[in-house]
């Protein structure tokens, strides 16, 4: 189990939470600028704490628009390889939009993955929140971007905010994730600010949002994955969210 944290220091943070894993960014996650290179690469891979990466928001392969999606091929294929340069655990990327239509958005989805080749470091497709034409908000969109990519070599990260905002069921919820793409690589482990439906990404604390607490344990056991939180607060928050996730897994 582990947490998002603060790119400056993330060994430090791990110790500091107890936990497992951690995730960050490894440049700012709302622009196209290239990661640079970290000082801590070699530290980083030797650690043993498995260190997983997500990619900038602004990413979406998937998008008609050429500026965009050229743009975004080109930051995913730098913060892959920059992720292999600290022995990453994975690249989590949300799977994007189309607003030409599903199809054409899971089509690009291919070229791209055609376009990036061998990957040097594992990719793992996040569900999102919301979105208009998103190829990866309901699972009906999920079964079409699952039966293009998922013989590609990429895996699958499952987000518990995303499915609630998207209006999914979360019934038995990790049981059909698995139906649909055959894996499920990590599990980011959020409560919602909103409604269930509302298309919002706004993350929770673990029992204090919109999303049924029994609900999360279910999924957190249900994964038989490493589990993330991506949740607000400093390190007392975490600890706690952290400490939800210990005590589901028990």
């Amino acid at each position: 189990m582990g947490a998002h944290v603060g790119r400056e220091a993330p060994l430090d943070d791990a110790a500091a939470l107890g936990v497992d894993c951690v995730q960050i960014f490894l440049s700012d996650p709302q622009s196209f600028r290239r990661p640079r290179p970290r000082e801590d690469a070699a530290a980083l891979r030797a650690s043993g704490v498995p260190v997983y990466v997500h990619a900038p928001y602004l990413i979406n392969v998937c998008s008609p628009k050429n500026n965009v999606r050229y743009g975004a091929r080109k930051i995913l294929a730098q913060t892959l390889e920059a992720a292999a340069a600290i022995g990453s655990a994975g690249v989590i990327v949300h799977a994007g939009h189309a607003e030409d239509g599903i199809p054409a958005g899971v089509g690009r989805w291919v070229r791209t993955l055609e376009q990036l080749g061998e990957l040097p470091a594992p990719l793992l497709i996040e569900n999102t929140a919301g979105g208009d034409n998103a190829v990866a908000r309901r699972f009906d969109a999920l079964a079409l971007l699952w039966e293009a990519v998922g013989d590609r070599g990429v895996g699958f990260c499952f987000d518990t905010c995303h499915a609630h905002a998207a209006g999914e069921d979360l019934d038995g919820v990790i049981a059909r994730v698995r139906a649909i793409t055959g894996r499920l690589d990590l599990l980011h482990c959020n409560d919602s600010r909103d409604a269930a439906g509302s298309g919002a990404d706004r993350h929770a604390n673990l029992g204090t949002g919109r999303i049924d607490p029994d609900a999360l344990r279910a999924m957190i056991r249900d994964a038989s994955a490493p589990v993330l939180v991506e949740t607000p607060g400093g390190y007392d928050a975490m600890r706690a969210d952290v400490e939800f996730v210990r005590a589901a897994l028990g």
